[in-house]
Parts: C-alpha cells; structure tokens; sequence
C-alpha cells in the first residue's frame, strides 16, 4: 500500500493516539524539544468531535499513522482556556487587511509528523489537504505556536509561508499566533 494522505476515519484514531503520546510536550525529555512536539492532548472522545466536523487528517503508510493534522471551529476549541484567550484577542488583529471574525475562521493544530519523517513532504501535504477542506466555510485559519518549539515555528514560516499576527503569554510560555488564508 502507497502513502496516502486523508481524511480521517474512525478506525484511525488508534493510530493518531499512538502517535500524538509519542509526540506529547509532557512525554518528551527535554534534550528531545528541539525536534518537535505537540502540546494539547487529545482524547478518543475529541477526537470524534473533530471526525464529526471533517477536522481530522491522516498520513497513513502501509496501515500505520505517520502524521495527524488537527482542525476545528473556535466552538470546539473554546473547550480550553488558551482558545479562549486567543479567541478574545482576535477582534483586534487583521490578516492581509482583514477583519478575523471567530464565524469567518478556524482554528489549525495541531499537527504531528512521525520524527523519522520530518522534512518529508507529509506536512505540507497535510496542510494543503486541510486548507481544500476548509475553504468553502472559513476564509482565515490560525493556529500558535510555542515559542521554544523553534522547528515547528520555521516548518510554519518557511515551508507554509504563515504570517505572525499576534504573540501572547500563557501559563509561564510564550506563544505566536500565525494566520494563512484557505485560498490563494
């Protein structure tokens, strides 16, 4: 079986769990940091809530999960408190001259890539996949980033080309906010 890059199905979710407490903030040494991490976890049961919103996306190979992306309406996410203050913030920020409206954009992430693929192709592939998904409802996505996870924050800038909107603190970190339009 090829390399597939999709939509996420039920029976995947094994996989994505797998995956994701392999990649956990929380799991990691710290000499590990350095190549990566996701920092929200993410249970079986919202994980569902994001297949029931098309919100989640697979990297398969040969039946094994390689890569996840996460995406979902300010709703979903408004669930924990860090979306909750960058949902407050957002009234005040513009993308590309634009109003950022919480009806007219989504919130992306997290996303993980197995670490022996990273710099592969699988990322951006995700992400294009993501952004087709969600352009016919929401014109603007955002996501953070922590400021110490340096490998995500260029994989963001370099290969996708998202713009910083906004920086913030929360719980002792720093984070950025970074937007991108669903459609050229």
């Amino acid at each position: 079986m090829a390399r597939m890059i999709r939509q996420a199905i039920e029976s995947d979710l094994e996989g994505v769990l797998d995956l994701q407490s392999r990649n956990l903030y929380a799991n990691i040494a710290a000499a590990a940091l350095a190549g990566g991490f996701v920092t929200t976890p993410f249970t079986p049961d919202l994980l569902r809530q994001l297949l029931s919103q098309s919100g989640v996306f697979v990297a398969e190979d040969d039946g094994k999960i390689i890569g996840y992306l996460l995406a979902g309406d300010w709703k979903f996410f408004s669930q924990w408190e860090i979306f909750r203050l960058m949902m407050a913030r957002l009234p005040e920020l513009k993308f590309q001259s634009r109003e950022i409206t919480i009806d007219r954009s989504f919130q992306y992430g997290p996303v993980c890539i197995d670490v022996n693929l990273r710099g592969s192709n699988i990322f951006p592939e995700l992400y294009a996949l993501m952004r087709s998904s969600f352009a016919p409802k929401f014109p603007v996505g955002i996501t953070f980033i922590n400021k110490i996870n340096e490998r995500s924050f260029a994989a963001h800038t370099r290969k996708l080309d998202l713009e910083i909107i906004d920086e913030f603190e929360f719980n002792g970190n720093s984070f950025y906010t970074l937007a991108f339009l669903t459609i050229d």
